[in-house]
C-alpha cells in the first residue's frame, strides 16, 4: 500500500495543494528548468510557503482531468533507485482520469474579515480537499482512501487517511511561479511528506513544477506539461551521496476539460 499510496502521489500533486503569495520566480527559470528536463537540481530561488497559491481567472470553475505519464527517469540509478520505480513504470503512458475544481478562496478559520470599501476580487484557489480526494481514488480504489483533511489555519498542511491505519502527512514548505510572454501559468512547489503506518515511517521531499496553457476554443481546455521530482530526505542513508540532485523525475501530460457540473460533497 505504501508503495501505492506514493505513486498516486506523485501522479498529480500539484493540484491538490498549491498555495500563493510566494513571489516569481527569476524571468524565465522555471519554463527552462522544463526545458531542460530531465537536467534537474533542486531549485534554490524558491520563496517560503506563505498563504494560498492564486490561479489564474481562465481555470476557475469544474474541470475533467486527464493525467497520463509519458516519462520517467531514475538519474543515480542503478546506485540509487527510490522504493515504487519499477511499478511506476508500468503506468507509462497510461491514463488516469479525475474530476477537480477551482473556487474563490474561503477565509482562514478563525479570522475576523473586515469589509472594506474597494475590495478586490476573490482569489482563485484549488479546492484541495476535493481535487486530492478524487485524485487518490482514481489512483488507488474508492475504499481505499478515507479521507483528506486540510489544516484549517493553514492550506500548507494535509492529512490523507488511508484503510489500514495509514496516513500521508504533507507540508508545503516553498514555491515560486511565473507567468511568460505567450500565457503560460507556470507552478513549482516543494513539500515534504511523511508516510505513517508500516513498520516504519518514510519521509521523501518532492517538487512539482507545472506549466498550464488555456486552448481558447469555443470550448476552452487546459493543456499542461508536469515534471515530479523526487529527493532524499536528510533521514535517507544515501541524502549526502544524491546531494541536491533528484533520485526520480516524472513527467505528465494534462488535460482540462470543463466539467458540466460537480457533485459538491466528498462522496
Amino acid at each position: 500500500m505504501i508503495k501505492s499510496v506514493r505513486k498516486a502521489i506523485l501522479g498529480f500533486y500539484l493540484i491538490v495543494f498549491f498555495l500563493l503569495g510566494s513571489g516569481d520566480a527569476k524571468a524565465g527559470e522555471l519554463s527552462q528548468r522544463l526545458a531542460n528536463f530531465p537536467q534537474w537540481e533542486k531549485l534554490t530561488s524558491v520563496k517560503p510557503a506563505v498563504g494560498d497559491l492564486a490561479y489564474p481567472d481562465w481555470m476557475a470553475g469544474n474541470w475533467q482531468v486527464t493525467s497520463t505519464l509519458i516519462d520517467l527517469v531514475a538519474p543515480l540509478a542503478p546506485n540509487i533507485v527510490t522504493p515504487g520505480f519499477a511499478a511506476n513504470r508500468r503506468q507509462l503512458n497510461q491514463s488516469v482520469s479525475f474530476l477537480v475544481r477551482f473556487i474563490a478562496e474561503q477565509p482562514v478559520s478563525g479570522l475576523k474579515i473586515i469589509p472594506k470599501v474597494n475590495k478586490k476580487l476573490p482569489i482563485l484557489v484549488a479546492d484541495r480537499v476535493f481535487n486530492s480526494l478524487n485524485l487518490m481514488r482514481a489512483y488507488l480504489g474508492e475504499q481505499a482512501v478515507l479521507s483528506v483533511k486540510v489544516d484549517p489555519d493553514s492550506p500548507n498542511r494535509q492529512i490523507t487517511l488511508l484503510r489500514g491505519d495509514r496516513q500521508l502527512v504533507s507540508i508545503v514548505t516553498a514555491r515560486a511561479t511565473e507567468t511568460t510572454p505567450d500565457g503560460k501559468f507556470i507552478t513549482t512547489e516543494l513539500f515534504q511528506q511523511l508516510f505513517k503506518g508500516g513498520k516504519t515511517p518514510y519521509f521523501n521531499s518532492v517538487e512539482s513544477t507545472t506549466a498550464y496553457r488555456l486552448i481558447p476554443t469555443s470550448q476552452p481546455r487546459i493543456t499542461a506539461d508536469q515534471v515530479t521530482a523526487v529527493y532524499l530526505s536528510p533521514q535517507d542513508p544515501d541524502y549526502f551521496t544524491a546531494r541536491s540532485r533528484p533520485v526520480a523525475l516524472y513527467r505528465y501530460c494534462l488535460e482540462f476539460f470543463p466539467a458540466s457540473s460537480i457533485n459538491n460533497s466528498q462522496g
